[in-house]
Order: C-alpha cells, then sequence, then structure tokens
C-alpha cells in the first residue's frame, strides 16, 4: 500500500510522465518535441518539489525513500534512450550516464547494508540540473548546436565526477563505520 501524501503523489506522478514523454518524443505527432520537453520539464520539477515538501512537512516514507530516486533514473533513462533512438545522441554518452546511474544504485544498496546512508551531494545535485538542462536542450534544438553539445558534454563530464565521488566517499565511510563498530567492541 502506497502511503498517500503529496511527496508521494508527485513521484507517482512523475513515473507516469516517462512514458507520456517517450510516446511525444518518438511517435510523429504534432509538436511531440514540444510536448516531450514540456512533460520532461514538470516531471523533473516535480523531482525537487516532492523532496522539497517531504522534509518540510516530515512527510518522509519508506515508499518515497525507495521510489523518488527510481523515479528519476526512469526518467533520465527513457528519456536518453529516445534521444539515441531518435539520433540525437551519441549511445556511449547515454551508456556512461545509465551506468553511472545503476552503479550508484547499486553502491546504495551495499552502503545500506553495512549500515550506511548515502544522501544526495552537492556534485550529484550538479550533476542532476546539468543532465536535465542537456536533456532539454536536446529535445527543443535539433540538430544540436555547439552551445547544446558543450552543456551534454559538461553533464557527462558532471556525470564521471560525482560517480567517482560517490565511490571513494562510500568506501571511505563503510570503513570508518567498520572501524568504529570495531573500537566499540573491542572497548566491551
Amino acid at each position: 500500500m502506497v502511503p498517500l501524501n503529496i511527496p508521494n503523489a508527485l513521484t507517482m506522478l512523475r513515473i507516469l510522465m516517462v512514458p507520456v514523454v517517450v510516446v511525444a518524443l518518438l511517435a510523429e505527432i504534432p509538436n511531440g518535441d514540444l510536448v516531450a520537453g514540456i512533460v520532461f520539464a514538470l516531471a523533473a520539477l516535480t523531482d525537487g518539489l516532492d523532496g522539497y515538501i517531504a522534509r518540510r512537512r516530515d512527510d518522509v516514507t519508506t515508499f518515497g525513500k525507495l521510489m523518488d530516486p527510481l523515479a528519476d533514473k526512469l526518467l533520465i533513462v527513457a528519456a536518453l534512450v529516445s534521444l539515441v533512438a531518435l539520433g540525437r545522441l551519441q549511445a556511449w554518452i547515454a551508456m556512461v550516464i545509465i551506468a553511472r546511474e545503476l552503479a550508484v544504485t547499486g553502491l546504495r544498496a551495499v552502503a545500506v547494508e553495512e549500515g550506511v546512508v548515502i544522501s544526495a551531494s552537492w556534485l550529484g545535485k550538479v550533476k542532476t540540473a546539468l543532465q536535465v538542462a542537456a536533456i532539454i536542450a536536446l529535445i527543443a534544438v535539433d540538430p544540436a548546436t555547439t552551445a547544446v553539445d558543450v552543456l551534454v558534454y559538461a553533464a557527462v563530464v558532471a556525470t564521471v565526477v560525482s560517480g567517482a565521488d560517490y565511490f571513494f566517499g562510500v568506501r571511505r565511510r563503510i570503513e570508518r563505520e567498520r572501524s568504529s563498530e570495531r573500537t566499540e567492541a573491542g572497548s566491551a
């Protein structure tokens, strides 16, 4: 059962927007790019909004903790794959971004098993903002201009750097956690 609150409703809405973005991009409908761009931008906006509302109202749920990042990844991955299918994005760029997203998700799962919670870092937030901006630009500007290409490459760099930051940061946090557990066990 999904706990009904505004943040969870926004997360579910974002998930429902994913197929709309894909269909608007891939189906040859009038103004498909415009529809896809608007729906993608609204979905991206709900990402920040649901977390803000959940924290502000102290309405954080297990469902939200699990589904919010999943909804984000679904939105980004679906848009990237669609843009590759349209020939607007090189496949290797999409794969770098998708691989990082999956790797960090796996890393978070391992960290949780070790009792370490990984919050989004400022680098992760910059990465997300650049990815969203790059995807909106790729939807809106066809063929891509040099400015759009620069934005896409900036998103790739931020993706790789933030991924490395997560991996090295989590490793240190897990090692510190294990070290403090050994110290506590030794003093008991």
